[in-house]
């Protein structure tokens, strides 16, 4: 068996014992508050971790982009929940073709799009359910929950869509720094769903689902007894991000990008042969700054990743290391998400032995036409 440390540099490492009990804890969690789980899949975009999720309870999946659906369904994968709006003829007629093999859920925050849909599925004699994206604090996507009502009538007026609920991410959480204001952001996602709900059934809606999907908020939303969905991504891996939140220690985090140090050019800072084209330049979302640097030095405290080319890193020691040139180094990046998307793989180990490969499979290109004349059409 191949050691992690014999592997060449970068590599992005996955430690499956950590990964399959962060899927476990978190399917236990929805287990026993009742709780419909649907991860988004954007965090790993990989068909096997998909199966991994679904064989621990995961019933459907959101996904943020379309090749992450058509990748699903092309698998065998019949719950689908699109968690943004899908406008565009050519984008929509994606959508169509994925309903035709599948249950698929749309999210709509407006008229517009939901318009456009409407066209086509008239056409094609299809129906879709939805839901209505409510917004609770990002400011992103979504309505004002007293405002819900009125999207619901305005949609009720097109046959082919059918509602069945609401939902928010309370993206804002990325914002925060300690666990009393995650806790309070999770009553604003809570309250604004609640309050969504309570005025769409006083009008007369059936509301079956009540979505919602953060993974620094899930300990709180679970327990709440409206919500009936939820939907964390992260939470599979965890990284530096969530580590700064609170939310777990570094053990938790189970993905990392290998590197090796190739250049000491002064006492105290070294060059390793990974950069932004491994780690991103996260330091939190939605522009807020969580961490001091660009990932954390696993057994290596001492050390901060303060700069990033696009293939190599700026390392500085902030006290006395026995870091030398040739070393390799595990780093958790700021954020899993946007690092497990630079790979067309990740190595699966347990113990520091590679056991797999798993492959990230839905990251993109599953629509790539065929036959087009690019030069005809310039």
């Amino acid at each position: 068996m191949i050691r992690i440390n014999q592997l060449t540099t970068p590599s992005f490492l996955v430690d499956l014992d950590k990964m399959e009990q962060n899927i476990s804890d978190t399917a236990e969690l929805c287990k026993v508050n009742s709780k419909m789980l649907c991860p988004m899949v954007k965090t790993h975009k990989s068909i096997e971790v998909a199966n991994l999720q679904k064989d621990h309870g995961a019933t459907g999946f959101l996904v943020g982009t379309l090749d992450e659906a058509e990748k699903l369904v092309q698998h065998g994968f019949k719950e689908i929940i699109l968690a943004y709006p899908v406008a565009a003829i050519e984008n929509i007629e994606r959508v169509i073709e994925l309903a035709k093999k599948a249950h698929i859920l749309a999210s709509f925050d407006g008229i517009e799009a939901a318009l456009q849909m409407q066209n086509l599925l008239v056409k094609e004699t299809l129906n879709i359910d939805y839901l209505i994206i409510i917004d609770c604090g990002l400011h992103r996507f979504g309505v004002k929950p007293d405002k819900a009502v009125d999207l619901a009538r305005e949609l009720s007026k097109l046959s082919a869509l059918t509602f069945k609920g609401v939902s928010t991410h309370p993206g804002h959480v990325y914002g925060i720094n300690n666990l009393s204001d995650i806790e309070r952001v999770a009553k604003e996602e809570i309250e604004a769903l609640e309050m969504a709900k309570d005025l769409l059934v006083k009008a007369g809606f059936a509301v079956e689902i009540v979505a919602t999907g953060s993974t620094p908020t899930l300990p709180f939303a679970v327990h709440n007894k409206t919500i009936t969905t939820v939907r964390p991504g992260n939470y599979i891996f965890y990284d530096a991000i969530q580590v700064a939140l609170g939310i777990v220690p570094i053990e938790r985090c189970a993905l990392t990008v290998l590197a090796t140090i190739i250049a000491n050019p002064s006492e105290n800072i070294f060059i390793m042969d990974a950069g932004s084209k491994c780690f991103g330049l996260d330091k939190g979302a939605h522009s807020a700054s969580l961490v001091s640097g660009y990932g954390i030095v696993k057994k290596y405290p001492e050390l901060i990743v303060e700069g990033l080319s696009e293939e190599v890193g700026k390392i500085r020691a902030t006290k006395q290391t026995s870091l030398k040139v040739g070393d390799k180094i595990e780093v958790i990046p700021n954020h899993a998400c946007a690092a497990v998307n630079m790979s067309s793989f990740l190595f699966g180990h347990r113990q520091g032995f590679v056991e797999k490969v798993i492959d990230i499979d839905a990251r993109g290109g599953t629509n790539r036409k065929i036959g087009i004349n690019v030069e005809a059409s310039l």
